[in-house]
């Protein structure tokens, strides 16, 4: 098993992470600046490539999207 650093999730709780309200729920999202730096980070990868510390700052943002993508399910889920 490979080890990858990458930076807490948690470190964006206040300034990352929005709720938006989408038909009759309320979902998590990404803030603007949150998203506007990942889609920086993927333009980077695809083309210069990252450093290390980018590298852990993009698992991290990538780590939260899946934990977004599986509470917005449940949300719609539950609804």
């Amino acid at each position: 098993m490979m080890t990858q650093t990458m930076v807490k999730p948690s470190s964006w709780i206040s300034t990352g992470i929005i709720t938006a309200k989408v038909r009759d729920r309320y979902l998590f999202k990404f803030s603007e600046t949150l998203q506007e730096r990942l889609d920086n980070l993927n333009e980077c990868l695809k083309g210069i490539g990252l450093n290390d510390q980018e590298k852990a700052e993009l698992a991290g943002i990538l780590e939260l999207d899946q934990i977004f993508t599986l509470l917005n399910a449940k949300i719609i889920s539950e609804s």
